[in-house]
């Protein structure tokens, strides 16, 4: 049954994924469309009121664009946080954030990770959820997509990579926004609220008084899932039954959150019209996904050799931290989906994963190109094709080409620094986290799981994931400080690597197919693609995950 359950799930991500590329591909192309008639109207007023010049930018244009707009919203967060308990839309009466948490807060938002140093429910007012949370919701998976979208026209030869506030208002209004509305809808049918009324007091059969939280969190539960974002507005994310109720919503939140990225390596089939080399790519992540999803799924129903030990029946697996309502087949999927998504809302604690059950999502956001959030994880896995390519070439003595594109020295550099980036920001600060009382001091379990506990926070800070081992004590001066930089280097460093590469891409005349074309829409690329990311993904990461998951399980064998 637990295989049928994953199986079925996986299949209707597959069914989705088609039409939905085919939609994308109209979406952002730069052609009149028919979605033009239905959606042109409402854009034209936004651009005609913004100001917006929707004429194609150079590559240094549409980064200025993107990190100029990106700045404004983080401001304006960041002000409405720090002073949420002086301003309206505050029925329960929230204090206001202190700065570095408010500073925290606003980068893991505009950043499109989504972690959090405070509890949802206790931390924001409804004007913050709102203006704020959901609102940097749809702006920063939009942001993404934009940044993927330019990042296809260079490789697929188009007349230009775009205008990148075109592309974020077509990607809120024609995308994000109709998908968040559906599924808003449905989730309040299933019994999610959706309310601005305070938080409701109750007595309970002991005279006892409780407070229950609640708000508008069906219109915050949606865009978190469609926009891979993760944020949740109570403590425990989607573990709540105010956030996921039942069997139904937890399948929704899995194919919300994994439609878009598993329909973009599609997407850049089409706009490459070339369907096979979408398909390849999604063949190289979807067998990446299926593996680690293995070793979750296997490693949580063995159940826990520790407690075997000591008598403690293990026949169900081990649901330490999970919902008895999805069990172990849809913890595991939900965890693999939200790691391979980076996406970070969680239907269970990962921090009470067993030791190799936790090696999955870490080293999915380590790698960072399984799917990935909407836009960058395919951007990331189109690097690694083009590092394939560069290096294929390499051994045959033939200088590398990509969808026509010769690849040459300056793509190379910019693709190896977003690559060696993404290692450097995770490992440098674990270790002075490490070896420093700052950071140590938060460790909830010392010992090989508190070096895990640690690496986690920045694999997932730097993944723009936002999941955690919510063991961490990590509200502090240290961890709102270094986490929210690391989310600023992981996202906005490889956006403009990967922009130059468009746009250098972009300028280059394409070179006729010949004989000696290494092709890269069969199996050879694809076996050549995987290698690559995992020799660079093991040569990288392979000895702190010794050190902690490893390790860890070799003590309570």
């Amino acid at each position: 049954m637990d295989f049928l359950q994953i199986g079925v799930v996986l299949a209707l991500v597959v069914i989705l994924a088609i039409p939905m590329a085919k939609y994308l591909t109209n979406v952002y192309s730069l052609e009149i469309t028919k979605q033009d008639s239905m959606f042109g109207k409402i854009e034209r007023v936004i651009f005609k009121l913004s100001g917006i010049d929707t004429n194609g930018m150079r590559w240094q244009q549409y980064a200025k664009a993107l990190l100029l707009s990106n700045l404004v919203m983080f401001i304006i967060s960041y002000i409405i946080i720090r002073f949420q308990g002086v301003l309206p839309g505050n029925p329960s009466k929230i204090d206001s954030m202190e700065p570095l948490l408010a500073f925290n807060t606003a980068a893991s938002f505009l950043t499109n990770t989504n972690l959090q140093h405070y509890s949802g429910e206790s931390g924001l007012s409804y004007l913050s959820q709102m203006a704020v949370i959901i609102f940097l919701m749809f702006t920063t998976p939009a942001t993404g997509l934009s940044l993927c979208m330019a990042f296809f026209r260079g490789l697929t030869n188009q007349r230009s990579i775009g205008n990148f506030y075109v592309d974020l208002i077509r990607s809120i209004t024609r995308v994000l926004l109709p998908l968040s509305i559906l599924i808003g809808l449905v989730l309040v049918s299933q019994g999610v609220p959706q309310t601005l009324n305070p938080t409701a007091i109750a007595t309970t059969l002991e005279g006892a008084t409780q407070n229950i939280a609640r708000g508008p969190v069906a219109a915050l539960e949606s865009i978190k899932h469609i926009g891979t974002n993760g944020g949740g507005f109570f403590g425990v994310n989607s573990a709540h039954p105010f956030e996921n109720p039942n069997g139904f919503t937890n399948v929704l939140e899995i194919l919300s959150m994994f439609l878009i990225p598993a329909a973009l390596p599609l997407t850049f089939g089409y706009m490459a019209r070339n369907k096979k080399q979408g398909w390849i790519l999604f063949s190289a992540m979807g067998l990446m996904l299926l593996v680690f999803l293995s070793i979750t799924y296997i490693n949580e129903k063995n159940g826990n050799p520790a407690l075997e030990k000591i008598g403690l029946s293990q026949e169900n697996g081990s649901m330490e931290g999970k919902e008895v309502r999805f069990g172990i087949a849809q913890s595991a999927l939900f965890t693999s989906v939200t790691t391979a998504a980076t996406t970070g809302s969680v239907n269970n604690m990962h921090d009470t994963l067993t030791p190799l059950g936790g090696i999955a999502p870490l080293a999915m956001m380590m790698l960072n190109c399984v799917f990935g959030g909407d836009g960058v994880g395919t951007v990331n896995i189109l690097m690694y094709s083009v590092m394939a390519v560069f290096l294929a070439g390499l051994m045959v003595g033939r200088t590398p080409e990509f969808l026509g594109k010769k690849i040459e020295g300056k793509e190379m550099k910019l693709i190896a620094i977003a690559i060696l980036l993404h290692p450097l920001i995770i490992l440098v600060p674990s270790a002075i986290a490490l070896a420093t009382q700052l950071g140590s001091s938060a460790i909830s379990n010392p010992g090989f799981h508190g070096i895990s506990q640690v690496v986690y926070e920045f694999t997932s800070s730097a993944a723009n994931n936002g999941s955690g081992f919510e063991g961490l004590g990590d509200n502090t001066p240290f961890w709102n400080i270094s986490t929210g930089l690391v989310m600023l280097f992981g996202r906005y460093f490889s956006m403009i690597a990967m922009i130059a590469v468009a746009g250098s891409l972009l300028a280059k005349k394409r070179v006729p197919e010949t004989i000696g074309t290494f092709k890269t829409d069969n199996s050879t690329f694809l076996v050549i693609l995987l290698a690559t990311v995992l020799i660079i993904g093991a040569l990288t990461f392979f000895p702190v995950i010794a050190l902690g998951p490893v390790a860890e399980w070799l003590t309570i064998r």
